[in-house]
């Protein structure tokens, strides 16, 4: 089963380009079963789409402000951190807020945000049924509409006697954009910086759970891993060490090399290794109708509280020296054995 989900993934993460990559039973098995079951979701998700709609099924409104934190891919895209985020500057500026949470793979999320909030005023309730644990703790708690009261009268991280009286004034919906039976204020997509879409297909055979243009629903999107993307795309092929590239590898780089030009609508920069460059100067010019740059190499010494660039070099120096006294002294013993 583990090798199986490992298998999706990679199919849902695979470009175009990469898909020769893939096992025989990957690419002639299972990305058709997938593509079929694709299909059937992609249909079912039309299907519940109108039936709102239409009104056959209704969305429910809550007496509170509602706040949905979502995403449109599986996983690893920051939802969690962000609830807690919302949660902490709500009851900060004297706002009780409602977390509402699926609790999936045995609630570990809810587990985490009820150690992480614990000494706030903000409550966690679990349960597949939303509106049925909002109503729940509503009706337990009470609820107060004063959202827009305490945030202009408080400062962020002032805390307020909005909160003395312990009702609920917002509702947080952890993973709630494909959650349409409750109406929300305020729409919030998370999105996973370094792989955004995977390749673009709704699941299983892709990582989306809607097709793009759910995106127009959001109010704000949030870039998770910012700070990991790169400001280019850095494409790379491998070959052994001391590869004397032949005329098939250059074809495979130019045809790389298209693959990229078309996809990103700009001419690839190529970055060779000076070893390679020393080794077949001559074949690398049949690149020329693109902008190839020698990457040099250098040793740097990252220096440590035990060990500095000159205390490793006066350890060399030392060393050198030592070896050249006692060559001198072998130098010397010899001769006057002589």
């Amino acid at each position: 089963m583990e090798n199986l989900r490992r298998a999706i993934t990679q199919i849902a993460n695979a470009q175009t380009q990469d898909l020769q990559n893939l096992s025989h039973f990957s690419r002639f098995c299972l990305i058709p079963f997938l593509s079929f079951s694709s299909s059937l979701y992609r249909l079912s998700l039309f299907l519940r789409h109108n039936l709102y709609l239409f009104g056959l099924f209704r969305k429910q409104r809550l007496p509170v402000r509602v706040i949905s934190v979502g995403n449109l891919t599986w996983g690893g895209n920051g939802k969690t951190p962000m609830v807690e985020y919302i949660a902490l500057l709500l009851s900060n500026s004297g706002i009780t807020p409602l977390v509402l949470t699926r609790g999936y793979a045995g609630g570990d999320e809810a587990k985490m945000l009820q150690r992480h909030l614990l000494s706030t005023s903000a409550k966690i309730g679990v349960g597949a049924n939303r509106a049925g644990t909002a109503a729940w703790f509503l009706e337990k708690y009470g609820y107060i509409d004063q959202f827009s009261t305490c945030f202009e009268k408080h400062c962020p991280g002032q805390k307020s006697s909005c909160s003395e009286v312990g009702k609920i004034g917002a509702v947080i919906l952890d993973d709630g954009m494909q959650h349409w039976s409750l109406l929300r204020d305020l729409e919030i997509v998370m999105v996973n910086g370094i792989i955004p879409w995977g390749n673009g297909q709704l699941l299983p055979r892709g990582p989306l759970r809607e097709p793009l243009t759910a995106l127009r629903r959001a109010d704000v999107a949030v870039i998770h891993h910012a700070d990991l993307i790169g400001p280019l795309c850095v494409d790379r092929l491998d070959f052994s060490d001391h590869h004397f590239f032949q005329a098939m590898d250059i074809m495979t780089i130019k045809e790389r090399l298209k693959v990229l030009k078309d996809e990103f609508r700009v001419k690839p920069i190529i970055v060779v290794t000076e070893k390679d460059y020393d080794r077949d100067p001559v074949i690398l010019k049949e690149l020329d109708q693109f902008k190839v740059l020698v990457l040099c190499s250098s040793l740097q010494i990252v220096p440590s509280p035990e060990q500095t660039e000159e205390s490793f070099n006066a350890l060399l120096k030392k060393l050198i020296n030592q070896s050249k006294l006692n060559s001198m002294e072998n130098i010397n013993t010899t001769s006057a054995r002589g």
